[in-house]
């Protein structure tokens, strides 16, 4: 069986894949010209995000049995075309659900002790302790959008603290335990101090986190995102910050967000990112919230483990 690594990944995927007979081929490098025309015999792709598994590209494997992709989202790939022609996706959000949860609670904790404001101030001379007054999260309200493998890994990170934790998913039901209450959009409106969404970016999620969203939450919110850049509108974001409906936020992902992200700073950057990287009410960080060197090696045990015994 061949399997052709079109993104790089930690190389126990490969290591165990070869010891269980498989071929296993390093395309990383090859365009996406030179990759279509090698992969005619594929049985199997690796791959994150360098390239999209659209129609145009799956059609050049018509042996195709499967596409591994490491990490969690599923948006670049093109599911609907894969089920019809019966090619299995796996996807590996075991693998770093630990690491976004730590990500989330660090984020959260820099947010409302200024931390990343205290520091740069610090370093600027200025020794401003009543301006980087904290507030604490103990008694606070937690709203999780999304209780699959990230959301779950945040509440556990929240389990040491006394907060109420809500969680909506629209696709689970009965997991409620300890302090997880299984909640619906409109009690998380009513009663949320933190928001933080775990979904994936689809059709349904898409800017999801739009001014009109904002706009219903009774108290003012500290918001994170670690699942995907477009499930919040930018503009929408600064707007509830400046009327103070959103006291903060940490942003592991950006709507700018594209393969060739760092090339935006050398054109025209859209006014709201610029209002965006202006802001002392927003932490920002490079997608790397399931970026760990741990969770590295976990991504591809996982795919290894779900490849080898045919686990969906």
């Amino acid at each position: 069986m061949k399997v052709y690594f079109l993104d790089t990944v930690h190389p126990i995927l490969q290591e165990r894949l070869q010891a269980a007979g498989y071929t296993c081929l390093d395309f990383t490098q090859q365009s996406r010209e030179n990759c279509e025309e090698a992969i005619r015999d594929a049985h199997g792709l690796v791959i994150r995000s360098r390239f999209p598994m659209d129609e145009g590209f799956l059609r050049h494997a018509p042996d195709l049995k499967f596409i591994a992709r490491s990490g969690a989202g599923m948006e670049n790939i093109d599911i609907a075309y894969t089920q019809q022609r019966g090619i299995t996706c796996y996807n590996s959000p075991e693998g770093n659900r630990n690491a976004v949860g730590e990500h989330a609670l660090g984020m959260l904790l820099s947010l409302m002790n200024h931390l990343n404001r205290g520091d740069r101030e610090v370093r600027n001379g200025i020794w401003d302790r009543e301006g980087n007054r904290g507030v604490e999260l103990d008694g606070k309200t937690i709203g999780i959008i999304g209780y699959g493998n990230n959301g779950a890994a945040f509440a556990k990170k929240l389990s040491g603290f006394d907060v109420e934790i809500l969680a909506f998913d629209k696709y689970k039901a009965g997991f409620s335990k300890d302090q997880v209450k299984e909640s619906s959009l409109q009690e998380i409106f009513q009663r949320a101090d933190v928001l933080s969404f775990h979904i994936p970016q689809n059709l349904e999620t898409l800017y999801m986190g739009n001014a009109e969203f904002f706009a219903q939450f009774k108290k003012p919110i500290y918001l994170l995102n670690l699942s995907r850049g477009k499930i919040i509108r930018t503009t929408d974001l600064m707007k509830g910050v400046n009327e103070g409906r959103i006291l903060g936020a940490g942003l592991d992902v950006l709507e700018f967000e594209s393969s060739s992200f760092e090339n935006i700073f050398s054109g025209n950057i859209p006014p709201a990112f610029k209002e965006l990287l202006a802001s002392d009410k927003v932490i920002l960080s490079p997608h790397v919230g399931g970026w760990t060197v741990e969770s590295y090696f976990k991504l591809s045990d996982v795919l290894a483990d779900k490849i080898l015994g045919g686990i969906a």
